[in-house]
């Protein structure tokens, strides 16, 4: 569901759902849109990620080695079964409809991918700790008569379970993506530590942030106010400040309390979806010796994660799943985050402006 974030928050309660149930996980392509191409474009798990990382935890295979190697014998063309917990809209009534729509057909039409019939799991869902349904599971659908379960949609909640926060420390970044964004890193930034924040302010995320009344568990927002909102509400400026808030007191108070206490400092990096807004930190800031940059030439989301899991401190958006990678990955090796505008800090006059 969704982009990267999204896919990734997804992603942490499969890898425990699989390991649960005592199954092999095929590793999916990650999903992305890019501009002008109307059909989803499939990128290969290991583009991104460490898959001898993961086996550390549980056995995984590569969907494009599985579909090489093993689903010619495993799984034949006259065998695929689509599963799904219930018939989704589409052209053909009573079935998963696996195909239909995007990125649906596309992706499993990377892969030359079409299925014989559709099985509903209903009433079976996918809590990796629950062990009565786990072994719901092993029951109707033994390893011997099913021996791969090819899901609709993923297997997981989002945002990610609480209790499958910690699988993070399974998703290393793969050689290539390490080695560029430590290369970016010691080229542009060498010499001081360096702040990384995330600024989400695209115009998908304006309309997003407009449901945070109705939706006070909108996206990501359980990592700061928690799972049950036992750590207060979820408020718009903790989703899409106003330009007037982010200069004024964001950038100005959070931005410089962090420099303040880490005199270090000599960088911010600045990750966006839209508007990096550097010539409005260099004015609030107000400090020439701190370069502020963001990924040249262009920006690469990944890179961009990969640099800001590195920083020697980093400011966030609570209700984003893309923050939320950032935080779980830097919780990970116990680093330093916080987030825009949470908590609620009280106004000192003392703080400096």
């Amino acid at each position: 569901m969704g982009r990267f974030g999204n896919q990734a928050d997804h992603f942490l309660g499969v890898l425990a759902f699989s390991k649960a149930v005592n199954r092999t996980l095929i590793l999916p392509p990650w999903i992305e849109y890019r501009y002008g191409e109307p059909r989803s474009i499939q990128v290969p798990f290991d583009t991104y990620f460490n898959v001898d990382k993961l086996l550390e935890f549980a056995n995984v295979i590569t969907m494009e080695d599985f579909m090489r190697e093993i689903a010619p014998t495993v799984w034949p063309i006259e065998k695929r079964v689509s599963f799904c917990y219930t018939q989704r809209t589409g052209e053909i009534q009573n079935s998963c409809n696996a195909k239909s729509g995007n990125p649906f057909g596309p992706f499993w039409d990377t892969y030359n991918i079409d299925f014989n019939r559709s099985e509903f799991y209903a009433p079976l869902n996918y809590d990796a700790q629950n062990e009565k349904i786990l072994e719901q599971w092993k029951i109707r659908y033994p390893v011997d008569k099913w021996p791969v379960l090819a899901f609709t949609g993923a297997p997981a909640s989002f945002p990610v379970q609480k209790e499958n926060v910690d699988m993070q420390k399974y998703l290393k970044w793969s050689n290539d993506i390490e080695h560029r964004s430590k290369l970016f890193i010691k080229k542009n930034m060498s010499g001081g530590g360096f702040l990384g924040i995330h600024l989400r302010n695209g115009q998908d995320w304006v309309k997003a942030c407009q449901h945070v009344k109705d939706s006070p568990m909108l996206f990501a927002a359980p990592q700061c106010v928690g799972y049950r909102n036992e750590r207060g509400p979820l408020t718009m400026s903790m989703c899409l400040p106003k330009p007037s808030e982010i200069l004024k007191r964001l950038f100005s108070r959070q931005i410089k309390r962090v420099i303040k206490k880490l005199s270090d400092i000599k960088y911010i990096f600045v990750a966006s979806d839209s508007n990096h807004m550097i010539e409005e930190l260099n004015a609030g800031l107000r400090r020439p010796e701190i370069k502020i940059l963001k990924f040249q030439p262009s920006s690469n989301p990944h890179l961009d994660l990969a640099i800001l899991g590195q920083a020697n401190y980093f400011i966030g958006n609570c209700v984003s799943s893309y923050s939320a990678f950032v935080k779980r990955e830097r919780d990970m090796k116990g680093l330093p985050s916080e987030f825009w505008s949470f908590p609620q800090r009280k106004k000192n006059k003392h703080e400096e402006l």
